[in-house]
């Protein structure tokens, strides 16, 4: 009867069985908390590129320059960013590009959760970024331009 109670009373391996079922666990919530953060980075870098998208935009002489501007700009800076879109609108609202005039650029990037997880997530994620400038008011206007 007292051997029935050491071996009912015995811990040995416990241990090992605790962290046999602890550690995926562990292992799941560590990669949890890197898909948040690379996807918290993905929507900084978006907000980022649309920043300087806007600025090269209110630098152009013309509405079509300033919409090319915007999208390679944001381009190129998402891309030197390392953020790959699977589909990406640049939105442009130039108004009349006239010093003292408000542009806005809102870019939406769909982001594959595979490029985020790196585990082969299937799906997409949307991180969108807007950003406004004033065109300069002291810089120079063409001839014939309305101030």
């Amino acid at each position: 009867m007292r051997r029935l109670r050491c071996l009912l009373r015995d811990e040995r391996g416990s241990a090992a069985t605790e962290l046999t079922l602890l550690v995926p666990a562990l292992i799941l919530l560590m990669l949890f908390v890197v898909f948040c953060g690379r996807l918290a980075d993905a929507r900084l870098r978006v907000d980022d590129a649309a920043h300087q998208a806007v600025r090269a935009a209110t630098l152009a002489r013309s509405g079509s320059q300033a919409n090319t501007d915007a999208r390679s700009i944001a381009e190129a800076a998402l891309a030197q960013a390392g953020i790959t879109c699977q589909s990406l609108t640049v939105d442009a609202q130039l108004g009349n590009l006239q010093p003292g005039s408000t542009v806005t650029v809102t870019l939406t990037c769909h982001i594959g959760l595979s490029d985020l997880a790196m585990l082969g997530i299937p799906g997409t994620t949307t991180a969108e970024g807007t950003a406004s400038s004033v065109v300069d008011r002291w810089r120079g206007t063409s001839p014939g331009a309305v101030p």
